[in-house]
């Protein structure tokens, strides 16, 4: 059976429960990949869970995709196109709307998996809606203050869990850019796990394996 046609392209692994309403977990590939990434998890994580993993809605040439724009200059390094991101993230949580409705999940019940470009998403998402999410696993990015909404500080975090992780050698994201989350997560009220792995941009086994016992272990 196909997909539900939705606003953004995705693959489902539907979830074993025959309940009304069933946990969701949102997948969100890196800069250049595809929807296909991400999903190679999807037959080992937690088989309650309605698994969507999204393709971005920007092409890149020759293949692949991307939240937002990415761009490389001699003077200015690498830097992010931030109202492309914000567009982005409101398509994200559009979509999550749109899947809640279409495959009857649990709303109270939403975590959202990002690696890397992905990972920057899901965090927005995530700390500027706390309402709309309970956990995130955030895997080799950073939080990108500039495309959070300007009151996230007001609401409520209290509830949210984050699992994030970064490779110790990443040559893509430096890691001092992942280490400022922990400090953001304490000013917020957010529980929390960071942890490092010594590996580039990636996720090793062990990362793997970790996460997955961490969200395991959500109640």
């Amino acid at each position: 059976m196909s997909p539900t046609p939705l606003s953004l392209t995705y693959l489902i692994r539907h979830s074993s429960l025959k309940t009304e309403k069933t946990p969701g977990l949102f997948m969100f590939h890196g800069y250049g990949s595809n929807e296909e990434d991400l999903f190679s998890f999807a037959s080992e994580l937690p088989e309650e869970y309605t698994v969507i993993s999204v393709r971005a809605p920007f092409n890149l040439d020759p293949f692949g995709y991307a939240w937002y724009a990415i761009n490389f200059d001699a003077e200015y390094g690498k830097w992010s196109d931030n109202d492309q991101a914000k567009e982005a993230r409101d398509k994200i949580l559009n979509f999550i709307d749109e899947a809640i409705a279409a495959y009857h999940l649990d709303d109270q019940n939403i975590t959202l998996l990002g690696f890397s470009q992905g990972t920057v998403l899901s965090y927005a998402v995530a700390l500027s809606y706390p309402d709309r999410i309970k956990n995130v696993i955030a895997l080799s990015g950073y939080i990108n203050e500039s495309i959070l909404l300007e009151n996230h500080e007001s609401k409520d975090h209290s509830h949210l869990k984050v699992y994030a992780s970064h490779g110790q050698v990443d040559q893509v994201i430096p890691i001092e850019w992942a280490q400022k989350a922990p400090d953001i997560f304490n000013k917020l009220n957010i529980s929390f796990k960071f942890e490092e792995f010594p590996i580039g941009h990636g996720v090793s086994p062990q990362n793997f394996y970790s996460f997955l016992k961490w969200l395991e272990s959500q109640p």
